[in-house]
């Protein structure tokens, strides 16, 4: 590979891409995944049919899609990032027309092979063309009011729509990443400061207007704050789910039970164990070391990235990098957050390791224009 590298003229354009991509981070991702199928084929019971299986497909489906979307020219990517923009929120809007109700929320279309969520889809949308808006603007016109309010309006649009739904922990993701975009493209600090103030005003607001006719949030998103706050007062019903996590993760100590020895999870005590719970069967089978090392690969993510971003001398390359590293870290953050009772219980999967279709093939067509920006990058 070396010696490609050395001579890259005499090396055809598709290899020489491949041979640009970010190694790395590619490693990284496929071993996550398949501690995420080690799991779905331990909280199955050994049968691989049930979960893994299904991922483990869906997972060489990502690969493909996601090295498809690296050998596009970033530029393009850039060219149509408002017209992605757009289209996820038709897709919303469909979802909010005739989509599929599961769970008492409707976020899925039911395209017959699989269910679509488009609220998986939207969280990289908004980071696309945001990047493409501030790569666009001039620097000094960044903390301009006029041309703040473009990108909070891109926010929040798609944000209250998924909130409609309801989806608390999706509309939370596309919120952050795009602050996290707007910080780093350069927002001056007051506006951030602003917008805490307002969080707590909103925050005020929804426990003074709960039980009236114009409370904020559903009962049950309030019953999960009051579980946050206070779990043991209904442990067998509200706050059955953090009771039983908390169990799963301290019993595993520091090395934990055994692979497929977990017995909150093979008894059914732990809810959700194959999705937004599963964390705490790996906790719980290889202990405070297996989930210290989990926590480890996906700091190793996020470093790539970093790395390739400010190695990037394109703006608009370096901005989509970070944000899809910023929606990554805020992936895994809030779920662990949510399985150790740090942070509400707001249904966000562990990425790369919790069983979905949607969230799977976004992200990694979230890492494959990450690539395309490590491919393309100015060398």
């Amino acid at each position: 590979m070396t010696y490609l590298q050395n001579n890259l003229q005499t090396v055809p354009t598709g290899l020489r891409k491949i041979l640009f991509l970010n190694w790395p981070v590619i490693v990284l991702i496929s071993t996550i995944s398949s501690v995420g199928f080690m799991m779905l084929y331990s909280v199955s019971g050994g049968d691989v049919s049930v979960w893994a299986e299904p991922q483990m497909k869906r997972f060489a489906l990502g690969m493909v899609l996601m090295v498809c979307v690296a050998m596009v020219p970033v530029w393009i990517w850039r060219n149509v990032s408002v017209l992605a923009y757009i289209g996820s929120l038709l897709l919303l809007l469909a979802v909010e027309l005739f989509g599929v109700v599961g769970m008492g929320a409707q976020r899925w279309i039911d395209l017959g092979f699989m269910r679509l969520q488009p609220s998986e889809l939207t969280k990289i949308t908004v980071i696309l063309v945001l990047a493409a808006y501030y790569d666009w603007l001039d620097i000094k016109k960044v903390s301009h009011p006029l041309w703040v309010f473009i990108p909070v309006l891109i926010i929040l649009i798609p944000t209250f729509m998924v909130l409609r739904q309801p989806d608390l922990g999706t509309a939370i993701l596309v919120l952050s990443g795009g602050g996290i975009i707007m910080f780093v493209a350069g927002v001056s600090w007051y506006y951030f400061g602003a917008v805490v103030a307002i969080i707590g005003g909103i925050v005020a607001a929804v426990f003074q207007f709960r039980g009236t006719q114009w409370q904020f949030l559903k009962d049950y998103q309030y019953r999960r704050i009051d579980t946050f706050l206070n779990p043991d007062a209904d442990p067998l019903r509200a706050g059955y789910h953090i009771t039983q996590s908390k169990i799963a993760l301290g019993s595993g100590g520091w090395t934990g039970k055994g692979y497929m020895q977990g017995t909150q999870s093979r008894l059914n005590f732990l809810p959700e164990k194959h999705t937004d719970f599963i964390f705490t069967t790996l906790a719980e089978e290889f202990g405070f070391l297996g989930g210290i090392s989990l926590l480890g690969l996906y700091a190793l993510v996020l470093v790539f990235c970093a790395i390739s971003a400010f190695q990037n001398k394109d703006r608009f390359s370096s901005l989509l990098i970070l944000g899809i590293g910023a929606t990554f870290f805020l992936f895994y953050a809030v779920n662990m957050s949510m399985v150790m009772g740090l942070a509400p219980v707001v249904g966000v999967p562990l990425p790369l390791v919790s069983y979905g279709g949607s969230a799977m093939l976004v992200l990694l067509a979230a890492f494959g224009l990450m690539q395309s920006a490590h491919v393309h990058r100015p060398r």
